[in-house]
């Protein structure tokens, strides 16, 4: 099996898994089927402007996190084995409420691997260094409780190195290596310290999602819809509690750019806790919710720097500001296009939907001192802790284009 294979392959059984420990998303697969069915059958050959159905049908993100640079490292190790590569930089740290994690994207870099397999994960990194979040104790016990830990076995890190190096794993090693890195990412039985998960809790939920257990899982796995809004009536009609929003440009009535997102509420899970005196008792924890995403066009710098002014603002003032066709977004060079006209997809994440995503279902707020120092973190800094290239999506974008850099494009 090749790098798209073996991702394919994998997605699927994160979705099987995933199904089995949250049912409400198998509620929310089923929903974006028939809605992206529906739409299929109303715009015929336009709902696949961005797009095969069944690329739609069958595209995943995931969501992981990790407590340290030498975890971080592992999990680049485990995604080159499927061909994946870390894109962008997004830092979650100043958004409102507390999440102190920093993160980026792996996913296909190349257009025709990512249409034989879009499949892409979000992996957020705890920033115990931080001091508005933790302070110096804490963080070091932080340090300490994550280093004994071990997240991905040494068979598995093996296995995605040699995949990495073939372009992919044939007959016995590739079940293996899809069974190994599949069971990676399951809930643990195991109990959780609760006195500790309850000191984590008090600094942040997300801190103690991370460095609260021994392993780490899956903490969401997001289908792709083509109308977010029906999807969402659809969810709440069946009685699914959702976040009060969609994150993301608005509904409006121009082309479909970046990335809208929403979800379901993280939905109380049965889990076991070791209290202080030794003994195990049952319990729930809420930290698992089931995201679903429209994705648009990708927007060029100019097109991003426009977002970025609107952010926040609904779809009138979207109307006055951005072009309402792809022909007027092409000409004012605010999206990518590929030299026939097809719009370029967007492939990434945005990280004030990211944070609005986390905070809708955080148990409360947290704590953070404003007053105390941070650290500064970018993409150069994530590249030289990975040891490996951490592209910037814009120069992606404009190779999928048939550009060379971050210039003007779409008007060839």
């Amino acid at each position: 099996m090749d790098h798209a294979d073996l991702r394919a392959a994998f997605a699927r059984r994160l979705s099987t898994l995933y199904a089995e420990e949250v049912p409400a998303y198998g509620t929310l697969v089923e929903v974006s089927r028939a809605v992206n069915e529906d739409v299929a059958a109303a715009l015929g050959s336009d709902a696949e402007r961005l797009g095969s159905i069944e690329r739609v049908t069958e595209e995943r993100h995931g969501a992981v996190r990790v407590g340290s640079v030498a975890e971080l490292r592992q999990v680049a190790v485990l995604f080159a084995g499927l061909g994946m590569e870390p894109v962008g930089f997004y830092d979650l740290r100043d958004a409102k409420g507390a999440i102190p994690v920093i993160s980026t994207g792996f996913r296909a870099t190349r257009p025709e691997e990512l249409e034989r397999s879009p499949f892409r994960v979000f992996c957020s990194l705890l920033e115990p260094a931080d001091r508005r979040f933790f302070d110096a104790s804490l963080a070091a016990e932080v340090e300490a409780f994550v280093a004994r830990r071990t997240l991905f076995p040494e068979e598995l890190l093996a296995l995605a190195a040699r995949s990495e190096a073939d372009g992919g794993l044939d007959g016995v090693a590739a079940e293996r290596f899809l069974t190994l890195a599949t069971a990676a990412f399951a809930l643990s039985r195991e109990p959780v310290d609760r006195a500790w998960y309850q000191r984590l809790e008090a600094v942040s939920s997300v801190a103690a999602d991370i460095a609260g257990v021994t392993t780490t899982h899956l903490n969401h796995l997001t289908p792709r819809v083509l109308d977010i809004d029906e999807l969402y009536r659809r969810m709440t009609d069946r009685g699914v509690e959702m976040i009060p929003s969609i994150q993301g440009p608005p509904r409006w009535d121009g082309p479909d750019v970046l990335l809208r997102q929403t979800s379901f509420r993280a939905l109380a899970e049965a889990r076991l806790f070791r209290e202080e005196d030794g003994s195990v008792v049952p319990g729930d924890l809420k930290v698992r919710f089931g995201e679903v995403e429209c994705r648009g066009i990708a927007l060029t710098p100019a097109g991003m720097e426009l977002y970025q002014d609107l952010a926040g603002k609904g779809a009138e003032d979207w109307a006055l500001k951005v072009p309402a066709t792809e022909q007027g977004l092409r000409e004012e060079g605010l999206a990518w296009f590929r030299a026939d006209g097809t719009p370029v997809v967007y492939e990434d994440f945005l990280p004030r939907s990211a944070a609005g995503i986390f905070q809708s279902n955080l148990t409360d707020e947290g704590t953070r001192d404003d007053d105390a120092r941070g650290v500064s973190r970018d993409r150069a800094w994530m590249a030289a802790q990975l040891e490996r290239v951490v592209h910037d999506p814009q120069d992606l974008y404009a190779a999928s284009a048939g550009g060379g850099g971050r210039g003007v494009q779409g008007k060839a």
